[in-house]
């Protein structure tokens, strides 16, 4: 774990050229076919758009600028348990020369104080197959799949509540099931 001083803000545009750099780079480490991940590249990448309806940070240091992103939406009522809401996170990606020093499990934790800050209950990712080990040491659990044709097998669920004051206190409970 490295010592470097991390700071997470909100993004800017004039970030999106550096925050599709970091998504290229860490696409691009993926376990699949060099095809595929050229071919998919353009779905994952931002443009001046998503700044109107996702709300995106930007993990940075001194030395490297932007190294890590983290974007979210109110998911749709169709993808998360009957009654609850959730954040839909779209995805945290890091540099991969910054892989391993809690830059993503920091990116997390800004989505999870979102989740408080909207008055959602739960933070919610369809995760690529890959990253599912991580989501899962962060305690998400995987949802069943109830509507094979609308939900995507690894869709992950965290409960989020506050306990006490402040934007930093909280308390994730993470379940094993959607109506917990």
């Amino acid at each position: 774990m490295s010592t470097m001083k991390i700071n997470i803000r909100p993004a800017k545009l004039e970030d999106l050229d550096n925050i599709n750099r970091v998504i290229e780079a860490a696409i691009m480490t993926w376990n699949l076919p060099e095809r595929v991940k050229r071919l998919s590249l353009s779905s994952y990448l931002y443009t001046s758009i998503d700044f109107d309806h996702l709300d995106i940070v930007v993990s940075e240091d001194d030395t490297h600028g932007i190294v890590g992103v983290a974007a979210w939406e109110q998911a749709d009522a169709n993808d998360v348990p009957v009654g609850k809401t959730a954040l839909l996170l779209h995805g945290i990606y890091v540099d991969p020369s910054h892989h391993h020093q809690g830059i993503g499990q920091q990116l997390l934790k800004r989505a999870e104080q979102a989740v408080l800050h909207y008055n959602f209950d739960a933070l919610l990712v369809k995760a690529q197959s890959g990253a599912e080990g991580f989501f899962q040491k962060q305690g998400m659990r995987l949802l069943p799949i109830e509507n094979t044709e609308r939900h995507y097998a690894g869709r992950y669920w965290k409960i989020v509540t506050a306990i006490g004051r402040g934007e930093r206190i909280y308390e994730v409970h993470p379940c094993t099931s959607p109506s917990t």
